[in-house]
C-alpha cells in the first residue's frame, strides 16, 4: 500500500515555516519559495533603456540666415533734352533687363522726377511689346501696328537704347546694329556709332 502524497499547501506551510526560522541560510529559504510557484529570479528590465535629453546645439547666426542683397545693374536709356538724345540711367535689381524689358521701359517715358528735370520723349507713351531679334551684332526691332509713324528723333532713342543694351549683353562686341521696322515696312538703321559716346562707349 503506497504513503498518501504530500499535501503541497501544508509543504509551502511547513517550509516557510522553517525558512523563517533558518532566515541566515539563503538557500534554504528560496527552494520553498520556488516550489510554492514564486519564481527565484532576478531583476526583471522592461521598457526602454533610459536616454539623456540632448541640449539644442547653436542656432544660425542672423549673418547665416539673413539672404544676401542682390547689387542693382544699371540700365541706360535715351530721352531727349533740349532737343538732343541724353542718356539716363535707370537701376534694375538683378542682373539687369533683357532688351525687350528695356525697350518697354523706354516706351514708359521719363518718370515724374526726370521730367522736372527737362527730360522728354518722343516715343509713343503706350504701346505693346516690339518683337526684337538679334543675330550677333545686328538687332531688328519690329514695332507693333499701334506704334504709328516715328520721328527720326524717335527712331534715334529707340535703336540707341537698343544698341547699348545688346553691347552690354554682349561685352565681346564692339559695335550694334539696329534696324526699326515701323508699321507699313519702314526700315530705319542705326548703329552704335552715332549714339552718344557716354552711354555707347562707356563702361559694360
Amino acid at each position: 500500500m503506497r504513503p498518501p502524497a504530500p499535501d503541497p499547501a501544508k509543504a509551502c506551510r511547513r517550509s516557510g515555516t522553517r525558512a523563517h526560522r533558518r532566515r541566515p541560510l539563503l538557500l534554504a529559504a528560496l527552494l520553498p519559495l520556488a516550489a510554492c510557484g514564486i519564481p527565484a529570479t532576478g531583476v526583471v528590465e522592461a521598457g526602454e533603456p533610459a536616454t539623456g535629453v540632448l541640449e539644442p546645439g547653436p542656432g544660425p547666426s542672423p549673418a547665416q540666415t539673413r539672404p544676401e542683397a542682390v547689387p542693382d545693374t544699371v540700365v541706360p536709356l535715351y530721352f531727349v533734352a533740349d532737343g538732343e538724345l541724353t542718356t539716363v540711367p535707370r537701376a534694375v535689381p538683378g542682373a539687369g533687363a533683357d532688351l525687350g524689358s528695356t525697350v518697354l521701359m523706354l516706351f514708359e517715358g521719363p518718370d515724374a522726377e526726370e521730367r522736372r528735370n527737362g527730360l522728354t520723349t518722343e516715343l509713343p507713351p503706350s504701346m505693346a511689346a516690339p518683337t526684337i531679334r538679334t543675330d550677333g551684332a545686328a538687332v531688328g526691332v519690329q514695332l507693333p501696328e499701334d506704334a504709328g509713324s516715328l520721328s527720326a528723333l524717335a527712331v534715334d532713342q529707340l535703336a540707341c537704347t537698343v544698341a547699348v543694351a545688346r553691347l552690354r549683353q554682349d561685352p565681346a562686341l564692339t559695335s550694334a546694329q539696329v534696324t526699326v521696322e515701323q508699321p507699313g515696312g519702314r526700315l530705319a538703321g542705326r548703329s552704335s556709332e552715332d549714339c552718344p559716346a557716354d552711354a555707347a562707349r562707356g563702361n559694360r
